[in-house]
């Protein structure tokens, strides 16, 4: 499997990708509107036909801030390619590109509360905390996790 940053070009297989996996589902245009501002922090998973996998939709918080930080907006490997470690190679390579081009100090998330396995995912083998709790935060009323993940302070000379 191949991990590369996303294109133009890759936006209707991360869609696909989504649609096939998530009840949470966007827009053409709003992988549009990622891609365009934040191009180097959305990756993909790519099969040696090409064929689109899994992906990480990121972004960096709009709201002005004294402290950067990213947001993972969607994250999707397709059930056959599980436990292949994709979905953690895609959030390494997101939040490597958060601290390199930003600056970010910090990543979110958001995950459904009954979703053990990207939990598992999350806190065990990425190390991130828990700092929220959103009831009703998806559209079926599902509560959501906020979680975050603190990137090492950098060395000043």
């Amino acid at each position: 499997m191949d991990i590369r940053q996303a294109t133009i070009d890759d936006l209707l297989g991360m869609q696909n990708a989504n649609l096939l996996n998530l009840p949470e589902n966007y827009t053409f245009k709003y992988y549009l509107y990622h891609a365009l501002t934040w191009p180097e922090l959305s990756y993909v998973a790519v099969d040696p036909s090409g064929r689109i996998v899994g992906y990480i939709l990121a972004k960096m918080e709009e709201e002005p801030s004294d402290e950067p930080s990213g947001h993972v907006t969607s994250i999707s490997v397709l059930r056959p390619y599980r436990r292949l470690g994709l979905a953690n190679k895609l959030m390494r390579q997101a939040q490597e590109a958060m601290v390199a081009h930003y600056n970010a100090a910090f990543i979110t998330l958001h995950v459904r509360k009954s979703n053990r396995a990207a939990i598992s995912l999350y806190r065990d083998t990425l190390g991130f905390e828990v700092h929220v709790m959103e009831k009703g935060y998806y559209a079926d009323g599902e509560d959501a996790y906020g979680m975050r993940f603190l990137f090492p302070k950098k060395e000043t000379a």
